[in-house]
């Protein structure tokens, strides 16, 4: 009886690609090499700034177009929208050959419309044979390097699985519902955390100037109901006046802009929002936005100088 032929294990192997290679990117990539039988291209901004991606597995390409010819799922951690767009088009752009079967992951922190439009769009023009899913992530840079981000997805059921099983090396990832509703998740979410890294750096002042010792202090809220992740994440930070950047603060204004444009599409008439939005815009307007979002702290200290 012949024996059968050996199977093509290439046909296993899932091939990811990933452009935007910063503070959340570059630590996402290393998990992915990691992943079982899965293989990593890489785009950016030059070679010689990913030799221990490139060391580790990770393939170079110099365009996305170029990326695109290697890649079935690419992960796209960009900033916002604007930016995956030029990463799509022109003649070194991912979809310059219009490729045969491709899944935009798109990780940026952006607005859910903009994001189902743009999904819409590429259906339409590539006849269904590229799509998106949304894929925002919540845990900052300290969960990426860990490999224990909250991913929330949104798309279709047979896209969201395909994007959390490569998704699941980074996190844990959860399918929301249609497209759009990872970037709905993540607008809520923000409001939560910011809310939250505000109270934080308002108590923060206020146990100070009463003379209050700010660890004992929080070493006390972690006992407690006022226990969370920001406390445990930007506690000490605000104890040590350490506001090296992790999470920006200009990037919340930014998720709380998108918040603001969810509730006004479901006409929520939202109380703490816009209170929340008004103190982080004028974070921003006085010089704060490229600090950690703990620098709420000092911003308070700012505007209490004038009482």
């Amino acid at each position: 009886m012949p024996e059968p032929a050996p199977r093509d294990l290439t046909q296993d192997v899932e091939r990811v690609g990933v452009i935007g290679l910063g503070a959340m990117g570059r630590p996402m990539t290393e998990h992915l090499l990691r992943r079982p039988a899965t293989a990593v291209a890489i785009h950016g901004r030059g070679p010689d700034r990913y030799v221990d991606l490139l060391d580790a597995g990770a393939r170079w390409h110099d365009t996305p177009h170029s990326l695109a010819s290697d890649a079935t799922v690419v992960l796209l951690m960009l900033p916002d929208l604007p930016q995956v767009e030029e990463v799509l088009a022109g003649e070194d752009g991912l979809l310059a050959d219009r490729p045969d079967d491709l899944l935009l992951v798109v990780s940026s922190t952006s607005s859910p419309t903009g994001v189902r439009r743009l999904g819409e769009r590429l259906a339409r023009e590539t006849d269904g044979r590229v799509r998106v899913v949304d894929a925002p992530v919540s845990g900052g840079v300290d969960g990426a390097q860990a490999g224990t981000l909250s991913i929330m997805v949104g798309g279709t059921d047979a896209d969201a699985r395909r994007a959390m099983a490569v998704l699941e090396a980074c996190g844990r990832a959860y399918h929301l519902g249609p497209l759009g509703s990872g970037e709905v998740a993540k607008a809520c979410n923000q409001l939560v955390v910011a809310a939250a890294v505000l109270a934080l750096g308002e108590a923060a002042v206020l146990a100070d100037r009463s003379g209050l010792e700010l660890d004992t202090l929080f070493e006390l809220f972690a006992g407690g109901y006022a226990d969370s992740r920001i406390l445990r994440t930007r506690g000490d930070r605000m104890v040590t006046d350490d506001f090296s950047p992790s999470g920006i603060a200009r990037y919340v204004l930014k998720d709380l802009d998108f918040a603001t444009d969810v509730a006004t599409a479901t006409r929520t008439d939202a109380a703490l929002l816009p209170a929340v939005r008004a103190a982080f815009a004028d974070l921003v307007n006085r010089g704060m936005g490229e600090s950690d979002m703990a620098v709420t702290k000092r911003y308070i200290e700012e505007r209490s100088r004038r009482r």
